[in-house]
């Protein structure tokens, strides 16, 4: 394996070097205390791993690391460090992450243990297969190959809301200063921030290092994009199932109605993040009005008890949505279900009440006025 290493310390560069130096396995290519002359290096050379500082002058070993895993993202980075609680804390992702100074052989053979395993993974199924599967509605859970779905698990709750932010934005710039107001909102912008975004930054590319070529996150002078490759959401494929320019008939509504049910919960429903409120509800009412198109074409087709189920659960999902409560109390009155209507209508009423402190809207408050008139006894 291929080596360089980078410490603004001669003595712990040449200690470094001197401890790899029996280790038949390792070649060090390069020793760099200037480490932009290390990074330029690492970039034109074949490189295997890194031995990397946390602070060093001019930059930070962790912008560092984010530069570098840009440009070779399968690159192996080992942080060496003077014990503190923050690098510790931050990279204790598992014991090869980072070193503690002075570095021991027998610390070392172990992080070379595991950097070689981890060489021996790359090709594992997850990468090698030709899709990769997304689900978005609810939770995020992914599939690989014939692998069923699981939980997407990531090092820390900002590096999943960051992957999960740059998803809904993928293929996007998102500007550095955009994701510190997002996950850091009461931070003053510092080189303290900027260190724990490029941090967070590191834990989503390690996150996503198993996938291959099917996540690539690229890095811009202010920014980051996230590019997809091969990857299927079922957001998309639902939005494209229940397109409302698809004609409703008898050969297509079964087709139409199974497609529904991709619809699991709304858009990253168990997640609290505000900036997905937009999305969520964008696809909340193209599932209200994928509902109704359902039910109304029920209705007009006489299906009454199809059309009733089907209005049923749109308002158990969007209670104060009063198109269902409307289609219901036709339909009870249909069938000349008087306390029905009545009752539909006095749930329509409350619910707004309650909610929103409105009124039901004035042509449903007319339909049923009318209707009162009409079956007065």
């Amino acid at each position: 394996m291929r080596v360089i290493l980078i410490d603004d310390e001669r003595l712990a560069l040449d200690y470094m070097a001197y401890q790899l130096a029996d280790l038949p396995e390792i070649e060090i290519i390069g020793q760099h205390i200037d480490p932009l002359e290390g990074k330029e290096q690492i970039i034109q050379n074949d490189v295997d791993i890194v031995f990397l500082d946390i602070h060093l002058p001019e930059i930070s070993g962790l912008e560092l690391a984010e530069q570098l895993l840009e440009k070779k993202p399968y690159l192996s980075i080992v942080f060496v460090t003077a014990y503190d609680d923050y690098a510790v804390r931050a990279f204790e992702l598992d014991a090869l992450d980072y070193i503690v100074k002075p570095v021991l052989k027998e610390r070392l053979l172990k992080t070379i243990k595991r950097l070689k395993e981890r060489r021996e993974s790359v090709g594992d199924e997850k990468r090698q297969a030709s899709s990769i599967r997304i689900k978005l509605f609810r939770q995020a859970e992914i599939g690989a190959g014939s692998h069923p779905y699981e939980l997407m698990h990531w090092r820390t709750a900002k590096a999943q809301e960051l992957f999960l932010y740059l998803l809904l934005h993928r293929k996007e710039l998102v500007r550095k200063s955009t994701l510190i107001d997002l996950l850091w909102p009461d931070a003053e912008e510092s080189e303290k921030v900027y260190a724990q975004l490029y941090t967070t930054v590191y834990h989503v590319r390690k996150g996503l290092s198993g996938l291959g070529r099917h996540f690539e996150l690229m890095n811009a002078t202010d920014g980051y994009r996230l590019d997809v490759v091969d990857v299927r959401f079922d957001v998309e494929e639902w939005e494209s199932a229940v397109s409302l320019d698809q004609p409703l008939t008898a050969d297509t509504i079964d087709r139409y109605v199974m497609a529904m049910e991709l619809y699991a919960g709304d858009y990253l429903q168990e997640y609290d993040y505000w900036w997905a409120e937009s999305e969520r509800e964008r696809l909340r009412q193209l599932w209200l009005r994928a509902s109704l198109r359902i039910a109304e074409w029920h209705e007009a087709c006489g299906q009454t008890d199809q059309a009733i189920l089907r209005y049923l659960e749109i308002g158990l999902r969007q209670p104060i949505a009063e198109e269902p409560h409307f289609g219901l109390m036709r339909l009870h009155a249909s069938q000349r279900n008087h306390a029905a209507v009545n009752r539909q209508y006095r749930v329509l009423e409350h619910t707004l009440q309650v909610q929103l402190n409105e009124q039901p809207s004035p042509y449903i408050a007319e339909w049923y006025n009318q209707w009162l008139e009409q079956n007065r006894e």
